[in-house]
C-alpha cells in the first residue's frame, strides 16, 4: 500500500497509522458492526467467519501479511475477522485512508488489485471444496500455508516448516470436512513422508512440489 505513496503522502499517513498486537482468538472485527479503521496484516493469520444464527460457523477465508483487512466504502463489516495466530496489524483509520485515496489514484489502484486478486482466489478455493477429494483438500491447505504463511520466505527453496495457525478444528471447517477426516489425510500424508509433524502443530514439508502435486 505505502509502495505507490510519495514522501509526503507517507507522512500524512502516518498520521492516522498504529501498530497493534493481537493473541490468537482476539476479535478484530465483527459481523455487521460499523467500519473504523483498515489494517495490513504485518505478520500472523487472520481468519475470516460468516456465524449462521444456530451458531454454525463457516470460515470464508483467511488473510496473510500483506494483505489489507476490510472493505473500503462499506460503512459495516461483512465477516468476522479474529486472530489465528498471534497478529500484528498496521491500523489506519477510515477517514484518514479514504481521504488519501480520494487525493491518489495510484493508491486506489493498488488496493483495487488486492482486492482483485482475492476475488481470484476466493474463486480458486471455490473449485477446491467443490470438486476436490479430502486428501487433495487438506494438500491444497497445508500448500496455501506453506506459500503465504511467510512472504519473506526464499521463492527458490525446495521446502517450508511452519506453525499450523488453525486447530484441526478449523482446518475442517474451512475444508467442510469432519476433524476425523482431516486427522486421518495428515496421517497419510506423513506416512508417506509429504510432510513431517511434530509437537502436534509443527509441520516440515521438505519439497513444496511433492506438495502441490497432491493438490490435483
Amino acid at each position: 500500500m505505502c509502495g505507490v505513496l510519495d514522501s509526503a503522502e507517507l507522512v500524512a499517513l502516518s498520521r492516522h497509522t498504529r501498530l497493534a498486537r493481537h493473541s490468537a482468538g482476539e476479535e478484530l472485527a465483527a459481523d455487521g458492526m460499523p467500519v473504523e479503521s483498515y489494517a495490513n496484516v504485518m505478520r500472523g493469520v487472520v481468519k475470516l467467519t460468516k456465524v449462521l444464527e444456530d451458531g454454525r460457523q463457516q470460515i470464508v477465508g483467511l488473510q496473510f501479511a500483506p494483505d489489507f483487512l476490510g472493505r473500503l466504502f462499506t460503512p459495516d463489516s461483512a465477516v468476522t475477522a479474529e486472530a489465528a495466530s498471534d497478529v500484528d496489524l498496521c491500523r489506519v483509520s477510515k477517514s484518514g485512508l479514504e481521504r488519501l485515496i480520494a487525493a491518489n489514484p495510484k493508491l486506489e489502484r493498488r488496493l483495487m488489485e488486492q482486492t482483485l486478486r482475492e476475488l481470484d482466489e476466493a474463486r480458486e478455493w471455490m473449485v477446491t471444496l467443490g470438486r476436490k477429494t479430502a486428501a487433495e483438500k487438506v494438500a491444497s491447505f497445508l500448500y496455501l500455508i506453506a506459500t503465504h504463511l511467510d512472504p519473506s520466505a526464499d521463492s527458490e527453496q525446495k521446502g517450508r516448516k511452519f506453525i499450523l495457525p488453525l486447530t484441526r478444528g478449523d482446518v475442517a471447517d474451512f475444508l467442510g470436512l469432519t476433524i476425523e477426516t482431516v486427522s486421518r489425510q495428515l496421517s497419510r500424508l506423513r506416512a508417506e513422508k509429504v510432510i513431517a509433524i511434530s509437537a502436534v502443530t509443527q509441520v516440515d514439508v521438505p519439497d513444496l512440489e511433492r506438495l502441490r502435486k497432491r493438490c490435483g
